[in-house]
């Protein structure tokens, strides 16, 4: 029964986010319980680990707003929901969050200092220049890391909770706390034994300012302004052949030339050898299917290393390595073995030092000197790789990585993942393609080691020789019962710490995992795996993957990829992928483009229903426009959640109770609309649909209130009878409903007023059914529809007439087809009740329309 002493003078939104959060957590509303739980009983998220460095922004509230909605939903039908959040705090954005923020940078060679006080405390968003960082000892700079990220996390935490994520935050794991280094250690140790773990020199991708290799998932092609030089290489026969080339510092790297195998100008070359200008290298013309007949002059040069088809050229062609690119970015003192001539090497050691843009320079003056430049240089615009968190062009160097296997090599292994996607259930489903595309263009293995510092320990060690020397083939891998371990500062098995780098002792592994080979094991993270094998049992596979579309190439396949690896299953039965947040000019929302939206002041302005409502009112897979100077749908949400309060007051208010007979024929009509609403609201959610299923309960609810609720109202507020319990039901039941049904989507409102005649959330309340309804709602729907155009005619005669709504109707005739004229003759008392009719007639017409009104006031009470 409604307790009127709970029910507000004015209903308002604000304070209902603390109100209710601290009620949630108290009560423990969200928390998994797992004892009795089954597979089949459990809905389990495998939700995205936001980045622990800097600041959430509103992207982030409306990709995960769209799983809270599901959480709600699925936990209102009943589901066990494991929902838990993870905060990804490994890993190069951290780190560089935590130079700028402390004004410090991390020098592995000094020692640890006790109690060490950081120049800064917050730059206020200023970064701080490379030269101006203290250096510090890792020790140091860790902790530092550790010290912020938390701090982070907290903001985060409190944000999301403002949000209303109905995540259990007992749940809660870090990806670099000691269990996340257990499982991303174990899972590697697992993929070494396996032999999908290895270790090889390669040419590298390489980030010359973070000074780490990079992943092709991190990568991202930017325009970049260039020029095109126009080079010539000697022929034996006295004669020339011309390159194009937008790198001719490299020129010192050149191994081969290559043309088309087809092209008829280069036939004649292949075989034959030319020279490096300036250089004086005798390199060999060959034939690859990647040479470009139409580019530049046809031919080009293969160096070691100018871009990724150079490393394919190399790979395939089996050329020699000539590398003169340092991890610096600079060009390596030691001029390679095949420049050979007094003059070539004269040349070399004019660019040994330089920087690739002053070498280019350089390199330029000399082939000028030499007159081996054939033309002024023509400037061009052309995509360039980036690290997608760098600013610097990437260099290729020649490094020892780890790598794991990923279907690039492996043609059975591409073709299980391809079917593993196959497997989920993707929402909406065109987003499979972008998995399968990807896929499918692997180019080579995954680099999963980082020459960085905050993240989790590759847990390897090597032997050095006699002469201090490291046996790389024979890396001492760690074992399960040893994780998790840091190898640089923990011994090796079966040596002790005065062995480290000692002749015939061994040496620690420095490099960590890429933050991804961590991120890409959150389901075996939250879950467990190998920790708590009755947890992992009962909610691995997950039910669903939720994330944005643009980390399918990452976070999505590489976990995809590490579940069949470890367990030969799809690690999720759906996956839900969101659209990205677009500002007015359509442009994505991002950092770099400085268009970023915080939405701290937003929810505190508008309310967090407000803003949930604008989210969930987009479908997955759509992006989103955000205009933070006119958020038009925030308001429309906003006036939604407060329109359910006073409709919840206002209903609440009449006396009777809500399992009363529904007799009336226009109640039973209402309750057999609602039940339609239930059942599309249903569907749609079990269709990953949350907007459809909003849509179709707004809309329901503006109907319910702008005419049920004014239909019925007069017979509410009358004496007891059959009549007035009928209407009195028929609302307090309808708002049992809508208030559920709302639930998931303005969850602080919902809760607010159904807490006023409910003991208990309306978050764990039952989902309504069909069956709940029918019984009470068997009327035709059509019944309510006309009688709210009957209504409405009404009503615009009267505005048309500038009069009241309250001014009397002496006389009105509602003209319709006789089978709508005898339904509406059921709802003929309301009408007259509501509309202040003295006499209503019935008219037959070919639609319904409301002549004949003559209203009963004097022609001083017309309103001008």
């Amino acid at each position: 029964m409604t307790d009127t002493a709970r029910i507000p003078d004015k209903p308002a939104l604000e304070g209902l986010e603390s109100k209710w959060g601290g009620v949630w957590e108290s009560d423990g509303t969200y928390r998994f319980r797992r004892e009795g739980a089954t597979r089949e009983s459990i809905y389990s998220i495998d939700t995205p680990p936001p980045t622990a460095s800097g600041s959430l922004h509103i992207g982030h509230v409306f990709s995960y707003t769209h799983t809270d909605v599901m959480a709600r939903f699925q936990r209102m039908r009943g589901k066990c929901v494991f929902y838990p959040m993870g905060w990804d705090d490994n890993g190069l954005p951290t780190e560089r969050r935590v130079q700028n923020y402390y004004g410090v940078r991390c020098d592995p060679t000094l020692p640890y200092q006790p109690g060490f006080t950081p120049p800064f405390e917050g730059t206020e968003g200023k970064t701080v220049k490379p030269a101006d960082q203290v250096p510090i000892s890792r020790r140091n700079f860790i902790e530092l890391c550790e010290r912020l990220t938390v701090e982070d996390e907290q903001q985060f935490e409190a944000l999301w909770r403002a949000l209303g994520l109905s995540v259990d935050w007992t749940q809660t794991y870090r990806t670099i706390a000691d269990e996340a280094l257990f499982t991303s250690q174990l899972a590697f140790i697992r993929n070494v034994e396996r032999g999908e773990a290895y270790q090889a020199l390669a040419p590298t991708l390489w980030d010359v300012t973070f000074r780490t290799a990079v992943a092709q998932a991190e990568l991202e092609d930017r325009e970049q302004p260039g020029h095109y030089h126009r080079v010539a290489f000697a022929k034996p026969d006295g004669g020339h052949v011309e390159i194009e080339t937008s790198r001719p510092e490299l020129i010192p790297a050149c191994v081969a030339l290559v043309a088309h195998p087809d092209d008829e100008r280069y036939q004649p070359l292949f075989g034959t050898t030319v020279t490096t200008p300036v250089f004086g290298v005798e390199v060999p013309v060959v034939a690859h299917h990647l040479a470009q007949k139409d580019k530049g002059t046809g031919i080009a040069m293969i160096c070691t290393f100018g871009d990724v088809t150079d490393v394919v050229w190399w790979r395939e062609l089996d050329l020699p390595n000539r590398a003169i690119i340092g991890f610096d970015g600079r060009i390596i003192a030691e001029a390679p073995d095949a420049i050979t001539s007094e003059a070539g090497r004269e040349a070399y050691a004019k660019l040994a030092g330089k920087t690739a843009f002053s070498a280019k320079q350089a390199v330029v003056e000399l082939l000028r000197e030499s007159g081996d430049l054939l033309a002024d240089p023509k400037a061009i615009t052309h995509p360039v790789k980036f690290f997608e968190k760098g600013d610097r062009p990437l260099e290729i160097v020649s490094t020892r990585q780890w790598y794991i296997v990923n279907g690039a090599r492996d043609a059975d292994l591409k073709q299980r993942l391809l079917e593993r996607g196959r497997e989920i259930d993707w929402h909406p489903d065109f987003m499979r393609v972008r998995y399968e595309n990807w896929v499918g263009g692997l180019a080579g293995d995954w680099l999963i080691s980082r020459q960085r510092f905050f993240g989790v320990p590759i847990p390897v060690w090597y032997p050095l020789d006699a002469e201090g020397n490291p046996v790389f083939d024979s890396p001492i891998v760690a074992t399960q019962e040893m994780l998790p371990v840091d190898p640089s500062s923990m011994p090796a098995p079966g040596y002790d710490e005065s062995q480290r780098d000692q002749p015939n002792g061994f040496i620690g592994e420095h490099d960590v995992m890429d933050t991804w080979a961590t991120s890409s094991l959150t389901p075996q993270l939250a879950a467990g795996w190998e920790r708590d094998p009755e947890l992992f049992d009962l909610v691995f596979p997950y039910s669903l993957r939720p994330q944005g579309q643009d980390i399918i190439r990452t976070w999505l396949f590489s976990t995809t990829l590490r579940a069949e690896l470890e367990h030969g299953v799809s690690p999720w039965g759906n996956a839900a992928i969101s659209g990205f947040i677009v500002d007015p000019d359509r442009k994505k929302m991002s950092k770099s483009k400085g268009n970023v939206v915080t939405p701290a002041g937003l929810l505190e302005q508008h309310g967090s229903d407000a803003v949930r409502y604008w989210a969930a009112s987009s479908r997955l897979g759509t992006d989103a426009a955000f205009d933070p100077q006119n958020p038009t749908q925030v308001k429309i949400g906003r006036r939604l959640a407060i329109k359910v309060l006073n409709a919840a007051k206002f209903i609440l208010g009449f006396e009777g109770r809500a399992d009363a007979a529904v007799s009336v024929p226009i109640d039973r009509s209402m309750l057999a609309g609602l039940a339609t609403v239930v059942d599309q609201a249903t569907r749609a959610y079990e269709a990953y649909d949350h907007a459809r299923a909003l849509e179709v309960a707004e809309s329901f609810f503006w109907t319910f209130c702008d005419d049920y609720l004014e239909l019925v109202k007069e017979r509410a507020y009358g004496e007891a009878s059959d009549e007035q319990a009928s209407a009195v039901a028929a609302l307090k039941t309808a708002l049992s409903v809508l208030l559920r049904l709302f639930a998931p989507v303005i969850p602080f409102a919902a809760e607010e007023a159904w807490r006023w005649s409910n003991e208990g959330s309306v978050h764990l309340a039952a989902w309504p059914t069909l069956d709940e309804l029918a019984a009470r709602g068997d009327a035709g729907v059509e019944l309510l529809e006309l009688a709210s155009l009957a209504l409405t005619g009404i009503r615009r005669a009267k505005t048309d007439a500038k009069a009241s709504q309250k001014v009397p109707v002496a006389r009105a005739v509602i003209a319709a087809p006789a089978a709508a004229t005898a339904l509406l003759e059921h709802a003929e008392a309301d009408l007259r009740a509501v509309g202040r009719i003295a006499v209503l007639d019935f008219a037959d017409a070919d639609e319904l329309q409301v002549r004949d009104v003559e209203l009963e006031m004097p022609a001083e009470e017309v309103r001008a």
